[in-house]
C-alpha cells in the first residue's frame, strides 16, 4: 500500500508499535527517509530489535539480506534491517522477499532507493512492495507540505512559531529542509524551557527572537563541510569540524551530510550518473574532483566507517563519535588521519 510522507511521519510519530514487515522508501530526498527510520527506530529498540544497515550494490546483495533477515540471534527478539540500494532483486530473491512479505513476520526490512517513476513502478519488485508492504514516496510536492513537516520537528524540539517567523524562517534557509531543521534545533538549545520527550510546554519564537537566533548561530553548515571535503581541502575541513563541534551541531546531521556525499561518489564509481542521483550541475564539478581522487580499492571500507560512526552516536560503540566524524571527514577529503 502506497502512503504520501507526511501521513505515514505522523503515523510513525504517534505509534507505540515496533513497525515490521516490508517498507519501500523512495525518492530524491534521502532526509525524509531518515527522518521516517529516526521515528521507528525508539519502537524497534524498546521492543529489543536488532538494527542493521546493509548496502545493495548488485542484483547478488540480496541474498546476503535475505540470509541476514532469516538468521537467529542468541541476544535480540527480533532484527529491522535498512538497505539502501537502487538494484532491483532477481526472481529467485523476490520469491523470498515475497514469502517474508505475506509471512506476518515480526521482523522488518526497510529498502531506500532512489525515485521509482510511473513506469518503474511497473516493476515486479515495486508491485510486490506495494501489495503486501508499506511504500512510501519521501517527497514533498509543496511548500506547504515542507512548512508542515518543520512544525511537527518545531513540537518536538517545544517551539511553536508565528506565521511571520515561519516565513522568515523558510526565506533564510531558502525552503531548505535540512537547514531550516538545524535553525529549529539551535532555537531549542536557545529558548526552549524542557527537555522532555514529548515536550509538556511550548515557547512561541517571534521574528525578533528568530532573528536573534539565526544571527547567532554558526558562520558554517553541513553544506561548507560538504563543499570543502569534495573539494579536498582539509585545512577548510578542520576548520568547519571544529566550528560545527563548538557550536553543539547534532552529530547525527554531520554524518548525514558525510553519509549523502560518501554513497554518492560509491554510486558514481558503479556507473551511476549525476541526473540519477540528483546531484545539481553546481556540485558536479565537486564531485568529479572528489572522484579523480578516490579508487575503488580506497572507497571500499567506507560502508563500514559509516556504519561504525552510525554507532558511535547511538553509544553502541566506545569510540568517540566526533573522533570517526573527524576521520570520515578527512578520508573523504583525500587525507585519511590514519594509513
Amino acid at each position: 500500500m502506497q502512503y504520501n510522507f507526511l501521513n505515514a511521519f505522523q503515523h510513525l510519530k504517534n505509534s507505540q508499535d515496533p513497525a515490521t514487515g516490508l517498507w519501500l522508501m523512495h525518492g530524491d530526498e534521502e532526509l525524509l527517509s531518515q527522518w521516517l527510520i529516526e521515528k521507528m527506530s525508539p519502537n524497534w529498540r524498546q521492543h529489543n530489535m536488532a538494527i542493521s544497515r546493509m548496502d545493495i550494490t548488485s542484483a547478488k546483495s540480496w541474498q546476503a539480506v535475505l540470509a541476514e533477515l532469516s538468521s537467529l540471534s542468541l541476544f535480540d527478539d527480533n532484527k529491522a534491517i535498512i538497505v539502501h540500494g537502487n538494484h532491483k532483486p532477481d526472481k529467485e530473491a523476490l520469491a523470498e522477499l515475497a514469502q517474508f512479505a505475506t509471512s506476518n513476520s515480526s521482523n522488518c526490512l526497510v529498502i531506500i532507493s532512489d525515485k521509482y517513476d510511473k513506469k518503474s513502478q511497473n516493476s515486479a519488485f515495486f508491485l510486490l512492495c506495494d501489495k503486501f508492504g508499506h511504500v512510501i514516496e519521501c517527497h514533498l510536492y509543496q511548500e506547504q507540505q515542507r512548512e508542515q513537516l518543520l512544525q511537527q520537528h518545531a513540537q518536538d524540539f517545544g517551539l511553536e512559531l508565528t506565521k511571520p517567523a515561519w516565513q522568515i524562517l523558510m526565506a533564510q534557509t531558502q525552503h531548505n529542509l535540512l537547514a531550516a531543521y538545524q535553525s529549529l534545533w539551535r532555537l531549542s538549545y536557545l529558548y526552549a524551557t524542557t527537555d522532555a520527550n514529548p515536550p509538556t510546554h511550548f515557547v512561541t519564537i517571534d521574528e525578533s527572537q528568530l532573528f536573534d537566533g539565526l544571527v547567532s548561530q554558526s558562520m558554517f553548515t553541513t553544506f561548507d563541510l560538504s563543499d570543502a571535503m569534495l573539494a579536498g581541502d582539509t585545512a577548510q575541513v578542520a576548520k568547519i569540524l571544529q566550528q560545527l563541534k563548538a557550536s553543539e551541531e547534532p552529530e547525527s546531521l554531520v554524518l548525514w551530510m558525510i553519509a549523502k556525499d560518501m554513497r554518492n561518489i560509491l554510486s558514481l564509481q558503479s556507473g551511476a550518473s549525476y541526473q540519477s542521483l540528483g546531484i545539481w550541475q553546481s556540485k558536479q564539478q565537486l564531485y568529479s574532483k572528489a572522484l579523480h581522487r578516490h579508487s575503488h580499492d580506497a572507497t571500499r571500507n567506507w560502508s563500514d566507517a559509516l556504519y561504525l560512526a552510525d554507532q558511535a552516536i547511538k553509544g553502541l560503540v566506545q569510540q568517540p563519535a566526533w573522533e570517526l566524524l573527524y576521520q570520515l571527514a578527512f578520508r573523504l577529503a583525500g587525507q585519511p588521519l590514519f594509513h
